[in-house]
């Protein structure tokens, strides 16, 4: 199943470019990240970008109110043995969340989210840059290109 993306309506070739940099980069464009999302989509992962992204909001939270109800929604809808969107970390790590979201703070899921991270950096990234989808957005843009 191919992700078909059409992102490139104000996708330049130069900014579809700099995704290939790093994941960093990819993520930290709205494009790149809606595109990303879209091709984990269509390899039944889109939980691990989920997970990022919930815990990128999470450390902004300040409110320690917020930070329990939060930790509690991460730990059960990513983190839980049964969690509906599951993400794949050892089992130590599951436990150290477990026993962190007690008393949560803004570095609560760090350590799992790191791990996700990598895991996105060393598996999904390089097929995202290989990708049909990512392929075709190039080509896309550089059409666009030259048509200027």
């Amino acid at each position: 199943m191919s992700a078909n993306l059409n992102l490139s309506i104000s996708l330049t070739l130069e900014e579809a470019m700099e995704w290939s940099k790093s994941l960093d980069v990819l993520l930290a464009d709205p494009c790149g990240l809606a595109a990303f999302r879209a091709f984990l989509k269509s390899e039944f992962s889109e939980e691990n970008i989920d997970f990022w992204l919930v815990c990128e909001d999470y450390k902004k939270t300040k409110s320690s109110a917020k930070l329990d109800s939060k930790a509690q929604h991460i730990y059960t809808e990513f983190i839980k043995s049964d969690a509906p969107k599951q993400v794949n970390i050892d089992g130590n790590t599951r436990d150290l969340v477990s026993k962190s979201i007690l008393r949560p703070t803004s570095a609560c899921f760090e350590v799992a989210q790191r791990i996700i991270f990598s895991l996105m950096e060393t598996d999904s990234y390089p097929r995202f840059l290989k990708s049909d989808a990512y392929l075709n957005l190039i080509n896309k843009a550089q059409g666009s290109n030259n048509n200027r």
